[in-house]
Protein backbone atom coordinates (compact mmCIF):
# COMPACT_ATOMS: atom_id res chain seq x y z
CA UNK A 1 0.00 0.00 0.00
CA UNK A 2 0.86 4.11 -1.19
CA UNK A 3 1.90 5.61 1.84
CA UNK A 4 0.03 8.94 1.92
CA UNK A 5 3.24 11.05 1.93
CA UNK A 6 3.90 9.50 -1.46
CA UNK A 7 0.72 9.37 -3.04
CA UNK A 8 0.99 13.05 -2.14
CA UNK A 9 3.82 13.99 -3.73
CA UNK A 10 3.08 11.55 -6.67
CA UNK A 11 -0.24 13.78 -7.69
CA UNK A 12 1.10 16.99 -7.15
CA UNK A 13 4.24 15.80 -9.47
CA UNK A 14 1.68 14.92 -12.23
CA UNK A 15 -0.02 17.67 -11.85
CA UNK A 16 3.19 19.90 -12.30
CA UNK A 17 3.77 17.47 -15.17
CA UNK A 18 0.56 18.61 -16.37
CA UNK A 19 0.83 22.21 -16.04
CA UNK A 20 4.13 22.13 -17.57
CA UNK A 21 2.62 21.44 -20.59
CA UNK A 22 0.02 24.16 -21.10
CA UNK A 23 2.99 26.93 -20.20
CA UNK A 24 3.34 27.95 -24.01
CA UNK A 25 -0.38 28.81 -24.31
CA UNK A 26 -1.61 32.49 -24.34
CA UNK A 27 -5.07 33.69 -22.61
CA UNK A 28 -7.24 36.32 -24.15
CA UNK A 29 -6.25 38.28 -27.47
CA UNK A 30 -3.97 36.22 -29.51
CA UNK A 31 -2.36 39.58 -31.17
CA UNK A 32 -3.29 42.83 -29.29
CA UNK A 33 -2.02 44.37 -31.70
CA UNK A 34 -4.60 43.68 -34.41
CA UNK A 35 -7.54 42.21 -33.21
CA UNK A 36 -9.24 39.29 -35.25
CA UNK A 37 -11.95 40.48 -37.93
CA UNK A 38 -10.20 43.66 -39.23
CA UNK A 39 -9.73 44.79 -42.35
CA UNK A 40 -6.25 43.98 -43.79
CA UNK A 41 -5.79 45.74 -47.43
CA UNK A 42 -2.34 44.48 -48.77
CA UNK A 43 -0.64 47.13 -50.72
CA UNK A 44 2.50 46.90 -53.24
CA UNK A 45 5.44 45.15 -51.90
CA UNK A 46 8.86 47.13 -53.42
CA UNK A 47 11.34 44.18 -54.93
CA UNK A 48 14.68 45.65 -54.11
CA UNK A 49 16.34 42.38 -55.77
CA UNK A 50 17.42 41.88 -59.23
CA UNK A 51 15.14 38.95 -59.30
CA UNK A 52 11.96 39.87 -61.28
CA UNK A 53 8.70 38.64 -60.46
CA UNK A 54 8.81 38.07 -56.79
CA UNK A 55 6.26 41.17 -56.24
CA UNK A 56 3.49 39.97 -57.95
CA UNK A 57 4.10 36.32 -56.70
CA UNK A 58 4.27 37.39 -52.69
CA UNK A 59 1.16 39.99 -53.27
CA UNK A 60 -0.91 36.93 -54.58
CA UNK A 61 0.19 34.42 -52.19
CA UNK A 62 -0.38 36.89 -49.15
CA UNK A 63 -4.19 37.14 -50.74
CA UNK A 64 -4.68 33.64 -50.99
CA UNK A 65 -3.77 33.03 -47.29
CA UNK A 66 -5.66 36.01 -45.99
CA UNK A 67 -8.31 34.78 -47.09
CA UNK A 68 -7.62 30.92 -46.42
CA UNK A 69 -6.61 31.66 -42.97
CA UNK A 70 -10.39 33.55 -42.39
CA UNK A 71 -9.19 35.46 -39.00
CA UNK A 72 -8.66 39.01 -41.23
CA UNK A 73 -11.39 40.14 -43.61
CA UNK A 74 -9.48 41.02 -47.30
CA UNK A 75 -10.35 44.50 -48.57
CA UNK A 76 -9.51 46.40 -51.77
CA UNK A 77 -10.01 50.27 -52.84
CA UNK A 78 -8.49 51.85 -49.74
CA UNK A 79 -11.28 50.82 -47.31
CA UNK A 80 -9.33 48.45 -45.41
CA UNK A 81 -8.05 49.16 -41.19
CA UNK A 82 -4.93 47.94 -41.42
CA UNK A 83 -2.57 48.72 -44.44
CA UNK A 84 0.12 45.40 -44.69
CA UNK A 85 2.81 46.61 -46.78
CA UNK A 86 6.81 44.94 -47.43
CA UNK A 87 9.98 45.37 -48.85
CA UNK A 88 11.74 42.35 -50.39
CA UNK A 89 15.34 42.83 -49.32
CA UNK A 90 16.95 39.79 -50.10
CA UNK A 91 16.90 36.87 -52.63
CA UNK A 92 19.78 34.15 -51.82
CA UNK A 93 20.08 30.93 -52.67
CA UNK A 94 22.66 28.27 -51.37
CA UNK A 95 23.91 24.58 -52.13
CA UNK A 96 22.18 22.32 -49.90
CA UNK A 97 23.77 18.75 -52.06
CA UNK A 98 26.05 18.13 -54.24
CA UNK A 99 25.93 15.71 -57.48
CA UNK A 100 27.13 12.17 -56.01
CA UNK A 101 29.90 11.88 -58.57
CA UNK A 102 30.60 15.44 -59.01
CA UNK A 103 31.26 17.75 -55.97
CA UNK A 104 31.47 20.67 -58.05
CA UNK A 105 27.86 20.35 -59.54
CA UNK A 106 24.88 21.50 -57.33
CA UNK A 107 21.68 18.86 -57.13
CA UNK A 108 19.68 20.91 -54.68
CA UNK A 109 19.27 24.66 -53.66
CA UNK A 110 17.92 26.45 -50.88
CA UNK A 111 16.54 29.26 -51.91
CA UNK A 112 15.44 32.55 -49.21
CA UNK A 113 13.51 35.33 -49.36
CA UNK A 114 14.17 38.24 -46.66
CA UNK A 115 11.33 40.37 -46.47
CA UNK A 116 10.46 43.43 -44.15
CA UNK A 117 6.89 43.16 -43.39
CA UNK A 118 5.23 46.41 -42.35
CA UNK A 119 1.24 46.65 -41.20
CA UNK A 120 0.08 50.29 -40.13
CA UNK A 121 -3.71 51.53 -38.94
CA UNK A 122 -4.76 53.52 -41.78
CA UNK A 123 -7.18 56.01 -39.90
CA UNK A 124 -3.84 56.92 -37.51
CA UNK A 125 -1.00 55.53 -39.25
CA UNK A 126 0.63 53.86 -36.04
CA UNK A 127 3.02 51.26 -36.89
CA UNK A 128 1.28 47.78 -35.71
CA UNK A 129 4.17 45.02 -37.11
CA UNK A 130 7.39 45.98 -38.41
CA UNK A 131 9.26 42.56 -38.60
CA UNK A 132 11.58 40.50 -40.82
CA UNK A 133 10.73 37.41 -41.98
CA UNK A 134 12.63 34.82 -44.51
CA UNK A 135 10.42 32.90 -46.99
CA UNK A 136 12.40 29.68 -47.48
CA UNK A 137 11.49 26.31 -50.17
CA UNK A 138 14.13 23.91 -51.95
CA UNK A 139 14.78 23.70 -55.58
CA UNK A 140 16.09 20.50 -57.47
CA UNK A 141 18.38 21.87 -60.09
CA UNK A 142 16.98 19.92 -63.66
CA UNK A 143 17.68 20.99 -66.27
CA UNK A 144 19.05 24.84 -65.62
CA UNK A 145 18.30 26.75 -62.85
CA UNK A 146 16.29 29.67 -64.22
CA UNK A 147 13.36 27.70 -65.04
CA UNK A 148 13.85 25.53 -61.81
CA UNK A 149 13.79 28.98 -59.83
CA UNK A 150 10.88 29.82 -61.73
CA UNK A 151 9.01 26.87 -60.60
CA UNK A 152 9.87 27.27 -57.38
CA UNK A 153 8.89 31.40 -56.96
CA UNK A 154 4.82 29.60 -56.15
CA UNK A 155 6.36 27.51 -53.34
CA UNK A 156 8.91 30.36 -51.84
CA UNK A 157 6.22 32.91 -52.02
CA UNK A 158 3.70 30.80 -50.38
CA UNK A 159 6.27 30.22 -47.22
CA UNK A 160 6.41 34.08 -46.71
CA UNK A 161 2.72 34.09 -46.84
CA UNK A 162 2.07 31.62 -44.18
CA UNK A 163 4.41 32.98 -42.26
CA UNK A 164 3.06 36.53 -42.56
CA UNK A 165 -0.40 35.71 -41.71
CA UNK A 166 0.44 33.60 -38.27
CA UNK A 167 2.57 37.07 -37.51
CA UNK A 168 -0.61 39.17 -38.76
CA UNK A 169 -2.59 36.79 -36.55
CA UNK A 170 -0.41 35.48 -33.54
CA UNK A 171 1.63 38.39 -32.88
CA UNK A 172 5.40 37.95 -32.27
CA UNK A 173 6.32 34.97 -29.91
Amino acid sequence: MISPPASRAAFFLAAAVMASGCASYRLGPVNPAISAGQAIEIGLFQNATPQPGLTESVNASIRRELQRDGTFELTTGGDGDVLLTGNITAYRRSAVSFQPRDILSVRDFEVELVTRILATEKATGKVLIDHELIGRTTVRLGGDLASAERQALPLLANDLAQKTVALLAEGEW
